[in-house]
């Protein structure tokens, strides 16, 4: 059965349709108005082999924080949808991504359940003319909805591109493991309580 969802949000700040598919070969189709995002965007489908296509209107006479925050919510329930009751997944995940002098490490659990830890500092304000908080409000975003449990941790790193770019790849890396059937138990729910 295919783990695919799109997810169509429209609020009087953004417009956007999204659509992933877990079982993909990492092709990214995104058009957010947000070129930083779009950019982190391909890194997480091509790191995650995850297919995402997405197509966002937002408020960016504003700035880009209604934009990246929507996608990220909607991303996050396009996760939950396509994990459906996440019988046999193998539910964790966990990856460090070297990116030049910064280093990235990701752990991540399908648990159903939300926490997020963010130990991530950026030097600068901006990449560009992306803001670097918006970083860590798109993780909050997507984990909300996806009821995932979420450490990022970059013990250091001095360039703002390459840490975000570090965190995309090493959560992505870890997303990969965590969504993968365990093909020695491709049925069971990964957790004693029987459900996640």
């Amino acid at each position: 059965m295919a783990r695919t969802a799109t997810i169509k949000r429209k609020t009087k700040e953004t417009d956007i349709e999204l659509t992933l598919n877990l079982d993909g070969s990492g092709k990214c189709q995104a058009d957010t108005g947000v070129g930083f995002l779009d950019h982190m965007l391909d890194h997480l489908a091509r790191h995650s082999f995850s297919d995402i296509t997405v197509k966002a209107k937002g408020d960016l006479k504003v700035d880009d924080h209604h934009t990246v925050e929507d996608v990220g919510i909607c991303l996050g329930q396009a996760l939950a949808k396509s994990l459906g009751d996440k019988a046999g997944i193998a539910r964790y995940g966990q990856a460090s991504v070297p990116m030049e002098e910064t280093l990235a490490n990701v752990a991540l659990d399908l648990s159903g359940r939300c926490e997020v830890v963010f130990n991530v500092s950026f030097p600068g304000g901006k990449i560009g003319s992306f803001d670097v908080q918006l970083v860590e409000e798109f993780f909050r975003a997507l984990a909300r909805p996806a009821g995932l449990n979420l450490h990022v941790n970059v013990p250091y790193g001095a360039n703002d591109h390459h840490i975000a770019e570090a965190v995309f790849k090493a959560f992505a890396r870890a997303l990969r493991q965590a969504k993968l059937i365990d093909p020695a138990h491709p049925g069971r729910i990964p957790s004693t309580k029987g459900t996640l």
